[in-house]
């Protein structure tokens, strides 16, 4: 496939908090926490899927919490990513970007340190984003 048609075939894949306002080129709208966020009404939120399980596990979650330790949790997060339940989410995830726009949401202060971005890092790394989907950085609404 030449440039000019992958880039017209791409699908964006975006990580946003999920406290910001929901915008149109959003497209599918995936809450990645394995908690519901604080403080927001399903309404306000406009997730479209959550998927609990390629969230990283409770034990993971409450282990790292400082960017002391960013490297040794997306290391771990990556091993859970290839076990069930993660996997079949994961090939859920997968098959939701090949029909359009993704943007992954994350309840975390932290932008950069996130298991939003581990997600979004990891997907990159892995080829997942094959099949003409391209992903970007946050954006902003």
């Amino acid at each position: 496939m030449t440039p000019a048609k992958r880039s017209s075939t791409a699908r964006r894949l975006r990580i946003k908090r999920v406290y910001e306002p929901a915008a149109a080129d959003d497209g599918l709208r995936v809450l990645v926490d394995r908690l519901w966020p604080r403080g927001i009404s399903k309404d306000k939120a406009r997730v479209d899927l959550w998927l609990r399980d390629v969230a990283p596990s409770d034990a993971l979650r409450r282990r790292f919490h400082d960017d002391a330790h960013w490297r040794a949790f997306v290391a771990a997060y990556a091993r859970e990513l290839t076990e069930e339940p993660a996997k079949s989410a994961v090939a859920t995830l997968r098959e939701r970007l090949r029909g359009g726009p993704v943007t992954l949401l994350y309840a975390a202060r932290n932008e950069h340190h996130n298991n939003a971005v581990a997600l979004r890092d990891w997907l990159e790394r892995n080829n997942q984003t094959q099949a003409g989907v391209a992903v970007i950085e946050s954006e902003k609404s």
